[in-house]
C-alpha cells in the first residue's frame, strides 16, 4: 500500500502527524465529489426549471389581474418580481456571513460542521416546499429563500475542503469529477420529477391534483441533497486545521483579508480593471440565468401545457453549455481570453436584443440554444482570466474569495434591478433591456482592462 507521509504538508493540515494511505485519500476524494451529485439537484430543479415553473403558473391572474400580483404579508407585488426579490437578498446575506462564517470555521477548524448545518437548511427547506400551494405564497417564498441560502452557504465550505484533501496536481481533476457528477445526478433527478409530473398515473397519484406532481418533486430534491449528503459527511474530515493565523477579531478577520485583496488589487491596474468588467459582466449573466425560467414560463410558455416544452428547453441550454464552454476555451487559446470574452458579450447583447422581441416558441428554442452556448463558456472565461491577473501569491484562497463576493454582490443588484424594473414598468422584457445596459457597460469595460494588460502575463498571451 502506499504511504503519503503528510505531517509536513499543508495540503493536508487536518492530518497533522500523521500518514494516510492513498486508498484513503481517494475515498476522502469521492465522498467529496459526493456532495456535488447531492446538492446539484437543487439547483436544477428548484433555481431553474421545476419550481419557477410551477411557482408561476399557480400565481398567474385572469383579465384582471394580467400583472399577476400576489400578496406576500399584506403588501401587493407581482409574482416574479417577489420571487426575485427573495433572491436578491438571499445573495446579500450570502455576501455578509461568508467571509464571517469562513474565518470562524478556520479558526476553530470546524467547517463541516458548518456545511452539514447549511446542508441541513437547505434540504429541510425543499422537503418544507411540498406544502407550497397557491393559497400558502409566504411559505413558499420563505422556504425557497431558506434553500437557497442553505445550498449557496454549504457551497462555500464545500469548495473550501478542496486545498484540504487533494495535492496542487490534483485539484482540477477533482473539481472536474465534482462537476460531473453534480450533473449527472442533477438530470437524473430532473428526469425522474419529470417523468412524475408527466405521468403521475404510473405512481397512483391521477388524483386530479395539478400541484401535486411538482411538489413531490420538490420533495424528492431535499431528500436526495439530505440522503447523499451524508455519504460526504461520513468521510470528509470532522477537524481541519487553518494556515492563517487571524489578524484581526475572528467576526471582522474576513472582511480584513478582503480588504487587502482590494488594497493589493488597487496596485495593479489590469486586476483592478478586470474587477470592474467582471462586476459588470456578472451582473448581466449570473442575472439572466436566475430569471431564465420565469421570464420563458410568464413570456413564452404561459399555458399549462407549455411546461414539459419549458422544462426541456432548460435542459437543452445546460447541455449545450457544456459545448460552449468546450468551444471558448479552444478559443481562447487561438485569439486570447479577454478578445474571446469580448466576442461572448457581443453575442450576449444580441441575445437581450432578440430577447426583447422574441414571441414564438420555435424562436425560443434558437434562442435557449445561443444562450447555452456563451453562459458556461462566459464564466469559465471569466474565472481562468482572473486566476492569471493575480499576483504570485500561497493566500490564493482570500483571491477567490474575494472573487465570489464580487459576484454574489452583482447578483444582489442584478435580481433587485431586474424586480424592480419590472414593477416599475409592467414588463420583464424591459428588465432585459436594462441586463444589455450592463453588458455593454462591461464590454467597453473589458476593452479598459485589455489597455493595461501587457502582451505576455505569466506565461499566457492575452492580445
Amino acid at each position: 500500500m502506499v504511504q503519503d507521509s503528510l505531517g509536513d504538508c499543508p495540503d493536508y493540515a487536518y492530518l497533522v502527524g500523521q500518514a494516510i494511505t492513498m486508498k484513503d485519500r481517494k475515498k476522502i476524494q469521492k465522498a467529496w465529489a459526493m456532495y456535488d451529485w447531492a446538492n446539484s439537484t437543487y439547483n436544477l430543479v428548484i433555481t431553474s426549471t421545476i419550481f419557477p415553473a410551477y411557482y408561476v403558473a399557480i400565481t398567474t391572474g385572469d383579465e384582471s389581474n394580467p400583472l399577476s400580483y400576489v400578496n406576500f404579508f399584506g403588501i401587493k407585488i407581482i409574482n416574479t418580481a417577489l420571487q426575485n426579490y427573495a433572491l436578491a437578498a438571499v445573495f446579500l446575506l450570502v455576501s455578509i456571513l461568508s467571509p464571517i462564517l469562513s474565518s470562524i470555521a478556520d479558526f476553530r477548524g470546524n467547517k463541516k460542521a458548518f456545511m452539514r448545518a447549511f446542508c441541513y437548511i437547505g434540504s429541510i427547506s425543499c422537503m418544507a416546499l411540498f406544502f407550497f400551494t397557491p393559497q400558502r405564497i409566504e411559505w413558499g417564498i420563505l422556504f425557497f429563500a431558506l434553500a437557497a441560502l442553505g445550498f449557496w452557504s454549504s457551497w462555500v465550505f464545500y469548495n473550501s475542503y478542496l486545498p484540504d484533501i487533494a495535492l496542487p496536481e490534483e485539484r482540477d481533476k477533482l473539481s472536474a469529477r465534482g462537476f460531473a457528477m453534480g450533473y449527472i445526478g442533477s438530470v437524473l433527478l430532473q428526469l425522474i420529477c419529470f417523468v412524475i409530473i408527466l405521468k403521475p398515473e404510473w405512481f397512483g397519484l391521477a388524483n386530479g391534483d395539478k400541484t401535486l406532481g411538482p411538489r413531490i418533486s420538490f420533495l424528492l430534491v431535499g431528500l436526495w441533497w439530505l440522503g447523499f449528503a451524508q455519504i460526504s459527511f461520513a468521510s470528509l474530515p470532522s477537524n481541519t486545521k487553518s494556515n492563517k493565523e487571524l489578524k484581526k477579531h475572528i467576526l471582522v478577520n474576513g472582511f480584513h483579508e478582503l480588504q487587502l485583496v482590494w488594497k493589493e488589487a488597487k496596485s495593479i491596474p489590469a486586476l483592478k480593471r478586470f474587477l470592474g468588467a467582471f462586476f459588470l459582466l456578472s451582473v448581466g449573466v449570473q442575472t439572466v440565468m436566475l430569471v431564465a425560467a420565469g421570464y420563458s414560463k410568464k413570456e413564452i410558455f404561459p399555458k399549462p401545457e407549455d411546461e414539459p416544452k419549458l422544462i426541456l428547453t432548460i435542459i437543452l441550454i445546460q447541455l449545450v453549455a457544456i459545448f460552449g464552454a468546450v468551444g471558448l476555451s479552444r478559443l481562447s487559446k487561438i485569439i486570447g481570453n479577454l478578445p474571446t470574452m469580448l466576442i461572448a458579450i457581443v453575442i450576449w447583447v444580441g441575445i437581450c436584443i432578440w430577447g426583447y422581441n422574441i414571441h414564438s416558441q420555435t424562436e425560443f428554442y434558437i434562442l435557449a440554444a445561443c444562450v447555452g452556448l456563451v453562459m458556461g463558456g462566459i464564466q469559465s472565461m471569466s474565472r481562468s482570466t482572473y486566476s492569471k491577473l493575480i499576483p504570485a501569491t500561497e493566500d490564493t484562497a482570500s483571491y477567490f474569495s474575494f472573487y465570489d463576493v464580487t459576484e454574489k454582490l452583482a447578483l444582489t443588484i442584478g435580481l433587485f434591478l431586474f424586480a424592480y424594473n419590472e414593477e416599475l414598468t409592467g414588463s420583464m422584457r424591459n428588465s432585459i433591456l436594462m441586463l444589455m445596459g450592463f453588458f455593454i457597460l462591461s464590454f467597453f469595460a473589458l476593452l479598459y482592462t485589455k489597455k493595461a494588460i501587457t502582451r505576455e502575463k505569466n506565461g499566457n498571451l492575452f492580445n
